[in-house]
């Protein structure tokens, strides 16, 4: 009996050279899933299945979706830690999982911000120990990004933030000053 719950067909053999030209990982050959899932975790949401298989839909894109089939079939060869084959609703799920944290993520740090509960100071502070971690996770799985594309997304992301930033302090101005006008009304009322 084939041990290969995937045995080999025309497209998995066309597309060996493929696979094993795919350089995503190599950093972390050799560690075990448990190992890269506990890095993770202590600084980010995500898991190293999350992490995995946003990569893999990503690097393996067509114009109708990520290949489903293809990365969860090939998941261990792709990915050296990760242990067997997923099914296409498996990656799936994975690639779910990780959009909802992103999007979680996002809401609660904007939230916030927006609300005035971190400085200007702060929420920079936040930004660049965010970046860093993101560019670590970026060397690790072995993707680089061009300097003035890493330039551009900054650019970006601190104009965000200094919008943010002034939006938040309006909004706690003007609660402020209608917190003040209240206080004024109840201490005339008063009299």
């Amino acid at each position: 009996m084939d041990s290969d719950p995937y045995p080999l067909t025309p497209d998995k053999d066309d597309r060996t050279e493929e696979i094993n030209k795919y350089q995503k990982f190599k950093k972390v050959d050799g560690a075990t899933y448990l190992k890269v899932n506990v890095f993770l975790r202590k600084r980010t949401y995500i898991t190293a299945r999350e992490w995995a298989i946003a990569r893999l839909c990503s690097d393996f894109k067509t114009p109708y979706g990520a290949e489903m089939t293809f990365i969860g079939q090939h998941l261990p060869e792709l990915v050296p830690f990760m242990e067997e084959p997923y099914s296409p609703q498996a990656v799936n799920q994975a690639r779910n999982a990780f959009k909802r944290k992103v999007r979680k993520s996002g809401a609660t740090f904007f939230y916030g911000a927006m609300c005035g509960f971190f400085t200007l100071d702060e929420l920079d502070d936040i930004l660049f120990e965010s970046s860093e971690i993101a560019r670590f996770l970026l060397e690790i799985e072995g993707t680089s990004l061009a300097i003035d594309d890493e330039l551009d997304i900054e650019d970006k992301i601190t104009e965000i933030m200094r919008k943010l930033g002034e939006s938040a302090n309006v909004l706690l101005n003007s609660r402020k000053g209608s917190e003040d006008d209240e206080d004024d009304e109840e201490d005339s009322d008063d009299e």
